[in-house]
């Protein structure tokens, strides 16, 4: 489980980072931090 979080959260902060350089600055930013946080190395959401 902790493996598939860890997917989980780069494929979000990666697409947050294309998200921002496309212009949707607010998205982006929302799509890293929801990534930090599902991440097992951020506070998880799933514990």
């Amino acid at each position: 489980m902790e493996f598939i979080l860890w997917i989980l959260a780069v494929i979000l902060v990666a697409y947050g980072v294309y998200v921002i350089f496309r212009g949707r600055v607010i998205f982006g930013i929302i799509l890293i931090i929801v990534g930090l946080l599902v991440g097992p190395g951020g506070v998880s959401l799933f514990t």
